[in-house]
């Protein structure tokens, strides 16, 4: 059996429609037994007031309707450079959804969380991680994500993060011998490690996403360069859930 990973759903596509999100929906119905942690942002951040806005009070209670989806909210800390009182309003932001049937979401994915180690970098994170673990509306586990996009020093992943996105990079960089070398050096378990890679050839995406199997609980792996986020990609996307089930493209979905 393959290892267990889940699909990281980064969802930074605006929901115009009920059809916005369809992609989503029907990989999530295809596939019961893969988990989904997908990443909610409106605009950066929880968005303006009213927030949520009509367009995600609409599609935010389809996605928690499904057992295998675990929803976070996305933050944008600027390397710790945000104001605390920004970071916490946000996630208050965030928090106050639950008091909305259905809208309740189980954490927080903290955006450009610094790689390199300061007493002031510590202290900021281990006051997001207690503010997101102490807030009544943030529901399930309070997951907190971090993304430093590479692998932080050790004293900022004891901030404790349930998982760090340890690799945020396109193909090629990913497949360099200074990011290689950088992986192999990890120090953390592989249940609190995930990857985003994009620009991948399609011809070698399924062995990406087997490979990295082994190394992540969360992966998102697409063939989509620039705006990768922003939609899904028109062969990775079933591409992905297939390699995550499959050691061979011969099985049997």
């Amino acid at each position: 059996m393959p290892p267990k990973s889940g699909v990281l759903v980064p969802l930074y596509i605006y929901p115009l429609s009920t059809t916005t999100w369809a992609p989503l929906y029907d990989a999530i119905t295809a596939h019961p037994d893969l988990d989904f942690l997908v990443v909610v942002n409106p605009n950066s951040g929880p968005g303006d007031l009213p927030s949520p806005n009509k367009d995600y009070a609409r599609e935010v209670p389809k996605l928690n309707a499904f057992p295998n989806v675990y929803t976070v909210g996305y933050i944008r800390i600027h390397y710790c450079d945000k104001p605390l009182e920004d970071v916490y309003a946000e996630i208050d932001r965030y928090a106050s959804w639950s008091a909305c049937e259905g809208l309740g979401l189980g954490g927080i994915l903290l955006d450009e969380t610094p790689n390199h180690y300061s007493e002031e970098r510590e202290e900021y994170l281990r006051a997001c991680t207690e503010f997101i673990k102490g807030n009544g509306g943030i529901l399930r586990d309070r997951m907190v994500i971090h993304n430093p996009g590479t692998p932080p020093d050790a004293g900022l992943a004891d901030t404790c993060p349930d998982l760090i996105l340890t690799c945020e990079e396109p193909y090629e960089r990913y497949r360099s011998d200074e990011v290689q070398r950088r992986l192999a050096e990890l120090p953390y378990d592989r249940v609190r490690c995930g990857y985003m890679i994009n620009a991948v050839p399609v011809g070698e995406l399924a062995d990406v996403v087997r490979e990295l199997r082994d190394r992540a609980a969360y992966l998102f792996v697409t063939e989509v360069e620039g705006d990768f986020y922003e939609r899904f990609g028109p062969t990775s996307w079933m591409q992905l859930m297939h390699a995550l089930k499959h050691d061979s493209e011969w099985e049997i979905v």
